[in-house]
């Protein structure tokens, strides 16, 4: 059983909750401006979307490496100071990049943005990790991870608007402008565990059975201070995130542009039309993370399995009635945003702190969205190469999408089946 909080330690509960929640919704409004100018900059420009996808791989190849860095400097430094870090050189890249459109400074714009956006994930996990219970992580980190949900979301609105405007430069101004007030509220409201202020720890039931195997010896059997089952874990979560990911990132990155050249939607519309896959995400979020608390007993996996089925049936379905019209596209979008969201943040989130307990949940998270973010990359390159050489046709592009939704189960379903045969999972 959990000790009862004090008055002091749910005060600061909710501050970091708030802080930390608050931190990666802005992240997004300095991630999301490239996306949503997209179309906008290419025509200007004159890029074609091969060129286009080759500047966003740029920042997700920087992304996928600064995840692995990230792990490690929260680890040695803390999430505040990485955290703090990250967004300031977020806001300053940003900034920047809404004064260019060379194709080579872009990128290394995008690139710089891509290390220091990297810090939010882990950074931010590992706070929660140090505030919260592991009974409790399955509830608190479904509401806490509808972060990236409503970052994405409210971006997307906030820039799209901008963007209708009539300059797509106001939306890096705008982005940059809005991570900076997130920064000052998190530069106060941020502690990276109880004892940054004079406060207990929390217990942890994992920890404590964690350190009791430190002190028996019978912890030596693995790698950076975690198990080779716990390695085991993380690289089975990690290889559901390489697809799951790859599915959200060529959503949130190319949907607009289609919906723009495929779908006739004007540029502020077409933003508009593509939150259906985050709105849909927010409930989709909540409901996998209580879920998993109230009949799954914690157990991530398994929930996590049936959402990913449901996503690689909608994903199916876009491969036979996508192209059919923009409505039934868009209710497409909204059903594989409900069944991909939830999965993501439990398995991420809450999984990564029960993988890596409190003192690994940073390196876990780290690890975990480090290979994650590689599938980002490889949609981001194969994607406009698909999309120019069959002349617009999205064909081939919605069976990229089923073949990653049904792998992403595929890997869901080895968690389960390591249950089954006795070995701790998540």
């Amino acid at each position: 059983m959990s000790t009862p909080l004090s008055a002091a330690h749910r005060d600061w509960r909710t501050k970091v909750f708030v802080a930390t929640w608050l931190s990666y919704v802005g992240f997004y409004f300095c991630r999301k401006p490239w996306s949503v100018a997209k179309s906008s900059i290419g025509k200007e420009a004159g890029f074609d979307a091969t060129t286009l996808g080759q500047i966003g791989a740029a920042y997700l190849i920087a992304y996928a490496i600064g995840q692995f860095l990230a792990g490690g400097m929260g680890t040695r430094f803390g999430p505040r100071v990485n955290v703090l870090l990250g967004m300031g050189l977020s806001i300053v890249v940003t900034l920047m990049m809404g004064i260019t459109l060379d194709a080579y400074v872009l990128a290394g714009l995008v690139a710089v943005n891509g290390l220091a956006q990297a810090t939010g994930w882990s950074g931010n996990v590992g706070t929660m990790a140090a505030w919260f219970h592991q009974h409790e992580r399955g509830k608190v980190m479904g509401a806490w991870a509808t972060n990236f949900t409503v970052g994405s979301l409210a971006s997307t609105w906030v820039l799209s608007w901008v963007l209708g405007l009539g300059a797509w430069r106001a939306t890096f101004y705008a982005g940059a402008a809005f991570l900076a007030a997130i920064w000052v509220q998190f530069y106060f409201l941020q502690r990276n565990k109880p004892e940054d202020v004079g406060l207990a720890p929390v217990d942890d039931p994992v920890t404590a059975e964690d350190e009791s195997k430190e002190a028996s010896g019978t912890a030596n059997d693995g790698w950076l201070g975690l198990s080779r089952t716990a390695w085991t874990n993380i690289f089975l979560v990690a290889g559901f995130y390489f697809f799951a990911k790859l599915i959200r990132y060529a959503i949130w990155s190319w949907v607009p542009y289609f919906l723009d050249l495929n779908y006739g939607l004007d540029k502020e519309a077409a933003g508009y039309y593509s939150t259906a896959f985050d709105i849909m995400g927010i409930p989709g979020v909540w409901v996998t993370g209580w879920i998993s608390d109230r009949y799954f007993k914690s157990r991530r996996a398994d929930v996590a399995l049936l959402m990913m089925l449901l996503m690689t049936a909608a994903c199916g379905a876009l491969m036979v009635l996508g192209s059919t019209s923009v409505v039934v596209f868009a209710i497409l979008l909204g059903v594989v945003g409900f069944s991909l969201y939830g999965p993501d943040a439990l398995l991420t989130g809450a999984g990564a702190m029960d993988i890596g307990s409190r003192k690994g949940a940073v390196l876990a998270a780290g690890i975990i969205s480090g290979f994650g973010s590689l599938g980002p990359i490889v949609q981001e390159l194969v994607i406009g190469k698909l999309y120019d050489s069959a002349n617009g046709d999205l064909t081939a592009v919605f069976v990229l999408l089923f073949g990653s939704a049904a792998l992403s189960a595929a890997f869901c379903a080895g968690l389960v089946w390591r249950r089954k045969l006795g070995f701790q999972s998540v």
